[in-house]
């Protein structure tokens, strides 16, 4: 076998690729925040969108072929469209400390950052910002805090999501296989659809958990006739479009080319499909960031079949951290966590 024997990482979040620091910052009276993820050094970027409302920044630069090939970080953030402003807060903070792409004999470097957002703006929160929304400053101080420890939950971009009839929240997950190569995703669960099955505590991604980290309850049994059922039950079927999407970023230390990694994005999409039911939709802006360290080379031969490898552990791991963003969260205003609504302290 290419990989071997797969096992969730010592920490199961994001870091546990290796040179990558996360800062989480939150404004609790507006109910949102702001994810940022910095890699020690530049690392190779790709990006996949399906959704039909997204919200972004710099995606453009990042088609392989366009000149940038490296970005300086990548944030996910809450507020609709207001929270791209995170972004220029996080690139000041770059730029002001000598991180980006330099070009010539500037004195400034510009700092690539691309970014993504989801709709919080309805979930009761105190929004009466005026001309200043607290974006630009919550991305500074989400580098401020970037760190290798990583809350889950209601934490940074997942602190106002809600996830079809449950409160939503941030979640991570991790694999590694035998010979060191090392896969991982960070996801903001705000879909529209739902991420637990029907009738039942159960997550959609169940069969893709690894040792109990969303509660271990498996698939109900015996298992509904899903087909038969409406496919709107459990989701946000009475919500306004655009109050949505899921966001996140997949990190691998795979030496891969910007190419390989949009195709690993592109197949990280179909861990949203394996977690979240209905997904994709026109109200959703799903967009999921691929980042590759570098440190672990494929070399030339069976490059092709490590890259399929990389795409499936991420479609896995964007699926557990799905469940694990919903099973972290906790109660916030009119939010329900799945712990409150399933007995779980």
């Amino acid at each position: 076998m290419l990989f071997g024997a797969i096992r969730k990482g010592p920490r199961n979040h994001l870091c546990d690729v290796g040179g990558l620091l996360v800062g989480n910052a939150e404004d609790e009276d507006a109910r949102t925040g702001v994810t940022v993820v910095l890699p020690e050094t530049r690392a190779v970027a790709g990006v996949d969108m399906r959704g039909g409302g997204p919200g972004t920044r710099e995606t453009d630069a990042l088609d392989p072929a366009c000149l940038v090939d490296q970005v300086d970080a990548v944030v996910l953030s809450g507020g609709s469209s207001y929270g791209l402003d995170a972004a220029s807060g996080v690139a000041g903070w770059l730029g002001a400390r000598g991180r980006g792409f330099r070009v010539g004999s500037s004195p400034l470097v510009s700092p690539i950052v691309p970014a993504a957002i989801l709709f919080d703006l309805a979930n009761g929160g105190n929004k009466k910002w005026g001309e200043e929304p607290p974006y630009r400053a919550l991305g500074r101080d989400a580098c401020e805090k970037a760190t290798e420890d990583l809350k889950l939950g209601n934490a940074g971009a997942g602190l106002g999501a809600t996830a079809g009839q449950y409160k939503g929240g941030l979640g991570s997950s991790s694999a590694l296989t035998e010979s060191g190569l090392a896969v991982a995703a960070l996801m903001a669960a705000n879909p529209f659809g739902a991420a637990v099955m029907p009738g039942s505590g159960c997550f959609w991604a169940a069969p893709f958990e690894m040792d109990g980290e969303f509660g271990g309850l498996g698939w109900p049994s015996p298992m509904p006739n899903f087909a038969a059922q409406d496919p709107m039950t459990g989701s946000k079927a009475d919500v306004a479009p655009g109050s949505n999407t899921s966001i996140g970023v997949v990190a691998t230390n795979a030496d891969l080319t910007p190419a390989e990694a949009r195709r690993v994005a592109i197949m990280a999409q179909d861990g949203l499909a394996r977690a979240v039911r209905p997904i994709h939709t026109p109200v959703d802006g799903d967009t999921i960031f691929v980042l590759a360290t570098g440190a672990y080379p494929l070399g030339p031969e069976l490059r092709h079949r490590a890259v399929i490898g990389i795409g499936a552990l991420a479609a896995d791991c964007v699926a557990r951290a799905m469940a694990r963003g919903v099973y972290e969260a906790e109660c916030l205003g009119a939010a329900v966590s799945w712990r409150a609504r399933h007995g779980r302290s």
